[in-house]
């Protein structure tokens, strides 16, 4: 049998943006195992530091 690795639930209508609380859209997996919601807006607005820190983006909902 083979180590499992680690994944994260499909986002649901429950999740919500860590900045304003609407429907999450994108989980943002930091490199230090940490996640950020974010609903499509906040997505787009911080795509470009989020592509920068070398975020794995997981698209949802």
């Amino acid at each position: 049998m083979q180590p499992g690795t680690l994944t994260r639930p499909e986002l649901t209508a429950a999740d919500r943006c860590d900045r304003c609380g609407a429907a999450a859209k994108v989980r943002a997996v930091l490199p230090s195992g940490g996640e950020l919601l974010f609903c499509g807006h906040h997505a787009r607005a911080h795509a470009d530091k989020l592509r920068e820190l070398d975020v794995e983006l997981q698209s949802g909902a």
